[in-house]
Order: structure tokens, then sequence, then C-alpha cells
């Protein structure tokens, strides 16, 4: 399960790279911020995943 969130924060921290991008090449500030956000969620997905591993071992 751990591993399938690992996957899943990856995934949108990846994703959210992508729309920020676009976003800064489109001139779409909207999709920018999304992009970021996106990207927070991985981030803090991740984050969650990390400790719930320290606390494992």
């Amino acid at each position: 399960m751990a591993e399938d969130q690992k996957a899943k924060a990856k995934t949108e921290q990846a994703k959210g790279k992508a729309k920020e991008a676009a976003g800064r090449v489109l001139g779409n500030e909207r999709l920018e911020a999304e992009g970021r956000a996106e990207q927070s969620k991985g981030d803090a997905r991740q984050a969650k995943e990390k400790t719930k591993d320290v606390f494992r071992h």
C-alpha cells in the first residue's frame, strides 16, 4: 500500500510540473496555478509516506 501511495505522489508531482510548464508557455496563469497546487499535493503525500516509513523502522 505504501508503495502505491509513493507512486501516486510522484505521479502528482510530475503532472503538476507538466501543467505548470504548459501554463507558463501558454501564458495561462490558471493552468500554472493548478500545476503548482498539484505538485504541492504530491509533495504533501510524499512527506506523509516518508513520515510513516520513519515510524515503521
